[in-house]
């Protein structure tokens, strides 16, 4: 045999070989992934009194932390309502110290002057997590009426995506247990997380799975949910969770 033939029969046999493989990892490896779409825990912020917004210190995108100002509302009836109290509880404190006024009045001023200083601090919002910005709704110099959301933040330590599966894969799935997830688009990079909640009714396969088939299929929701310290797993993304089989 020359070298030509040679060659010839050694990629033929490569060839055959990649089929093989191929064929392995399709139809006998049992790998399957099941997709699903990142959510997180959404807090909205909103006014609590009427005013106008004197400063935005925040932006969407931005990461901010538990306690953090994002958002400083003018109110300056409130503040000068919140000094005028201060100061009249003050007066009406060194009275009672010599008996000039009575519990009840003394208790009343008291009361007015933490209420206006309640008021005072809604004119500052802050975030009570830890997380990041992904919506704002107004500029500085707009006005605000109570209830009026003046920001979206997110909490990314901990996220969570809701896949799935068929009946006869519950069996072997419980809540606690222990599954990781990938990312393809960074190099299909593994995340560990761990089953939360599995529901207890089916429902039919959601609209977004691609072939008719799947989508008339009765299929179990699967709640995941990823521990997220650097902020890689974002709301919206798709992850690859791989359950066991």
């Amino acid at each position: 045999m020359n070298d030509k033939r040679k060659r010839i029969a050694v990629a033929a046999v490569v060839g055959v070989l990649a089929v093989i493989i191929v064929v392995w990892r399709v139809f006998f490896s049992g790998e399957f992934l099941y997709a699903g779409t990142i959510e997180a825990t959404e807090v909205d912020l909103s006014s609590r009194v009427s005013s106008v917004i004197a400063d935005l210190e925040a932006h969407e995108g931005d990461r901010v932390k538990k306690g953090q100002k994002l958002v400083r509302l003018a109110g300056e009836d409130i503040r000068l309502a919140a000094d005028l109290a201060e100061k009249n509880f003050r007066r009406t404190a060194e009275l009672f110290k010599n008996g000039s006024v009575p519990q009840a009045e003394y208790d009343r001023v008291r009361y007015v002057r933490d209420d206006a200083a309640v008021r005072r601090s809604w004119c500052e919002v802050s975030s009570p997590v830890d997380g990041v910005v992904l919506f704002t709704y107004f500029e500085p110099g707009e006005m605000v009426a109570p209830g009026m959301k003046l920001l979206t933040v997110a909490d990314l330590k901990e996220v969570w995506t809701v896949v799935y599966v068929p009946q006869p894969l519950l069996a072997r799935l419980k809540p606690g247990m222990e599954v990781s997830g990938i990312l393809p688009e960074l190099g299909k990079k593994v995340f560990e997380g761990r089953i939360a909640h599995i529901r207890e009714e089916a429902e039919f396969t959601p609209r977004n799975v691609q072939t008719r088939d799947e989508r008339i299929r009765l299929v179990y929701g699967v709640k995941v949910v990823f521990l997220n310290p650097d902020g890689i797993l974002k709301p919206g993304m798709t992850i690859e969770v791989r359950l066991p089989k």
